[in-house]
């Protein structure tokens, strides 16, 4: 039996502002760390696979698993749904796993208001500048113009919800941000409402006091 429960890890930026490369030198840091992959019913781009990057389903499929209660969150992002699966999350959990969330405000939202809400830990990061953002989105040349323009669209409104999250970090120097973060997280694991083993010391130490008396 493990002495900590897992921590859910979300981390939550505008496209652009480098959560995809802080979540993998997080996992590099710490492979330990679980990373969920999300359902979408997006189509896959070329080399991505299905059960990697994502779990690519049909919208009927989707929404199924919405209705079962399959998820732990779900949101319609640019024309497509996107959901984490509950079973591995808490099958993880339940064994001190920590499970990293590379997902938006919604929902951030929707598992700090779930039952899950104690063992949660946000965190979102946003650009130096919104220049900076728009260079980071053209030079990675993932998406076209159109899609580089809609994500700047949206961008201030994810960045509007900043204040919904127990850390912000400005991603200014990545190794930076990156040290910022493992101390979060080393810090979040020793949170009394993760560890599972404390009532059960104290229980001892009272135990033991009582002898003495």
């Amino acid at each position: 039996m493990t002495d900590r429960q897992g921590l859910l890890i979300i981390l939550s930026s505008p496209s652009g502002a480098g959560k995809s490369t802080l979540a993998r030198a997080l996992r590099t840091w710490d492979p330990t760390i679980s990373f969920s992959i999300s359902a979408t019913t997006r189509a896959a781009r070329p080399g991505e696979e299905n059960g990697r990057e994502y779990h690519f389903v049909s919208e009927p499929e989707f929404k199924r698993m919405v209705a079962e209660r399959e998820l732990l969150e779900h949101a319609h992002v640019f024309g497509n749904f996107y959901g984490s699966p509950k079973a591995p999350v808490l099958a993880a959990m339940q064994t001190g796993t920590d499970v990293l969330f590379d997902i938006d405000w919604q929902g951030a939202q929707q598992i700090r208001n779930s039952t899950q809400g104690l063992n949660t830990l946000t965190i979102f990061l946003l650009p130096p500048s919104i220049s900076e953002l728009r260079n980071r989105l053209l030079t990675r040349a993932q998406d076209d113009a159109g899609t580089v323009a809609r994500r700047m669209e949206k961008s201030w409104d994810e960045i509007s919800h900043w204040d919904g999250y127990d850390f912000v970090l400005i991603n200014d120097d990545l190794e930076k941000t990156e040290a910022q973060l493992r101390s979060i997280i080393i810090a979040s694991r020793l949170r009394r409402s993760q560890q599972t083993h404390l009532n059960d010391h104290v229980r001892k130490l009272q135990a033991e006091f009582e002898e003495l008396s």
